[in-house]
């Protein structure tokens, strides 16, 4: 999905307001989660993760508030022009990177024409869409000038991370930008890196001279679990404080906890959890980029994809999967974007009738009796590969029930979980896949969602995975992916950022086949 989602600044808020030992003892906020950073360079990160400890590290011109309004963060004062094209930000004075240097106004220019000039960067380059120039005429001041004015400057910069010249610049060109490790990881938030070893822990120290929120703890350490299991039973033995999920099936357990808080409520961190499927043909598979496009050919059949949707029993993924713990959704656009959610859409009935109807119709029977339909031209079975990140801790149990509801319309499914990297890879631009369950995260501005929506950058968008931030009115290009959107989560279930999610998202304006299922949020603490 793309990157953040709003339990980011959650979690953080959590942190920097935890309360501090007595008696002059130092105190840790001891997080659990069952994933890990893929890195820590903001320029090539990709995971949720990643950006969660960004958010702990670094600066930004702005910051967002619990109640979804933003607030100045670097910045002491901004003004724009009439017109909207020019923004004057006065830096706040005194502000100091980790290793001690200044963070003027220099380094922010220098960050946003390094995420500028770098569209191999995942995420960050789609912000800097309107960025027409950037000067920092001195130290506290700079003039941001846009190639046309636009209504969320705000979250365009939010995510941005002021990075250190003095250091990135020895990494800033070609691919030296994302492969830099950045494991020191300066930079000027309210807290540090310490240590980092993917897979196991991160470990922050408090900057207590921070400007603006100096933190009450003293260190957070994040710790991976790759057991569900082993990561409830932390929460409960009190071997960590908080947990970022947690399976639906361990919520009324937690609630019988005394020394355990469960909060469930409406989403603060959007996002979508997605069946995503792959319908690139021999025709238009990126070969030149390493294509292989292996996916069924029924998958390209409308009919059959839109039996598969009225074959989805949405409400029954709600109450097994999720214990309940999610609402129908409608549209890409999950309800916890408030405003701007669209509740008027007619969903796709649940109708295993009509599903098997659609199929009879367009020609797939079963014609040898085993239960499982063919090809109109009986040249192969209706046989779906599914797969989904191995370390989801829904999606196992999704499958299934993907795989029970779909066998009674003569579809058969082979279930198998997948290392998350690899999938990544087997997805895009490979498209070797039938089935991918995946998740999409929201940014708090529901632009990124529907830019994905009408992205058009055929050729790029196989090899570079950019979200022009203002294609909004461009057409998806002939490749195309589709999917049903299963559920909206946020720091209960994981969202995955994955270039690849954006494919899947672009199909929505060429298909209109979409069925988000759940919207759902769930923390624990």
């Amino acid at each position: 999905m793309k990157k953040k989602v709003l339990y980011v600044f959650l979690l953080a808020a959590l942190i920097l307001s935890a309360c501090g030992g007595s008696g002059g003892q130092p105190t840790a906020a001891r997080i659990g989660w069952a994933g890990s950073p893929d890195t820590v360079n903001p320029g090539s990160a990709v995971l949720t993760e990643a950006y969660t400890i960004f958010a702990l590290v670094y600066d930004a011109m702005y910051k967002l508030n619990l109640d979804g309004t933003f607030s100045l963060g670097l910045a002491d004062s901004v003004e724009h022009s009439q017109d909207g094209l020019v923004y004057t930000y006065k830096i706040h004075q005194g502000v100091k990177f980790h290793d001690g240097q200044p963070l003027t106004s220099k380094d922010i220019k220098f960050s946003y024409e390094l995420y500028k000039t770098h569209d191999d960067f995942p995420y960050m380059n789609s912000y800097t869409a309107y960025i027409e120039s950037v000067e920092a005429p001195d130290d506290s001041t700079l003039v941001l000038t846009l190639s046309e004015a636009i209504p969320n400057i705000e979250s365009q910069l939010v995510f941005m991370y002021i990075l250190p010249e003095h250091i990135w610049k020895d990494h800033a060109e070609g691919a030296a930008a994302v492969e830099f490790e950045n494991f020191e990881m300066i930079g000027s938030g309210p807290f540090k890196m310490v240590e980092y070893k993917q897979n196991e822990f991160v470990h922050l120290a408090a900057n207590k001279e921070h400007f603006q929120t100096p933190p009450k703890v003293d260190e957070v350490i994040f710790q991976t679990f790759e057991s569900q299991d082993v990561l409830v039973q932390a929460i409960k033995s009190g071997q960590v404080d908080m947990i970022t999920e947690m399976p639906a099936t361990a919520v009324e357990t937690l609630k019988e906890e005394a020394t355990v808080t469960v909060i469930n409520g409406a989403p603060f961190a959007p996002g979508v959890s997605d069946i995503i499927l792959n319908q690139a043909t021999p025709e238009n598979c990126p070969t030149d980029a390493g294509g292989l496009c292996t996916g069924h050919p029924a998958l390209q059949d409308r009919n059959v994809r839109l039996a598969m949707a009225h074959a989805t029993d949405k409400q029954k993924l709600i109450d097994v999967v999720l214990l309940g713990y999610g609402t129908p959704g409608l549209t890409l656009i999950p309800d916890g974007l408030g405003f701007w959610y669209n509740d008027t859409i007619k969903d796709y009935a649940f109708d295993v009738a009509k599903a098997n109807q659609i199929l009879d119709d367009a020609g797939y029977a079963d014609t040898d009796g085993d239960g499982v339909r063919e090809m109109p031209d009986g040249s192969q079975p209706l046989n779906f590969r599914i797969n989904w990140p191995s370390d989801s801790i829904d999606a196992p149990r999704q499958a299934e029930l993907l795989s029970e509801m779909w066998t009674a319309i003569g579809v058969k499914t082979e279930l198998a979980a997948t290392d998350p990297d690899a999938l990544t890879s087997q997805c895009c631009p490979v498209f070797d896949y039938d089935i991918i369950l995946w998740g999409w995260g929201s940014d708090p501005d529901p632009n990124l969602l529907l830019n994905a929506n009408h992205w058009a950058r055929s050729r790029q968008a196989i090899t570079r995975p950019v979200i022009p931030t203002r294609s909004l009115t461009r057409s998806m290009p002939s490749r195309r992916l589709n999917l049903i959107l299963i559920s909206a989560r946020n720091s209960s279930g994981k969202c995955r950022k994955s270039h690849s999610m954006m494919w899947f998202i672009s199909s929505l304006t060429t298909n209109r086949m979409f069925k988000p299922i759940a919207q759902t949020a769930l923390r624990v603490g």
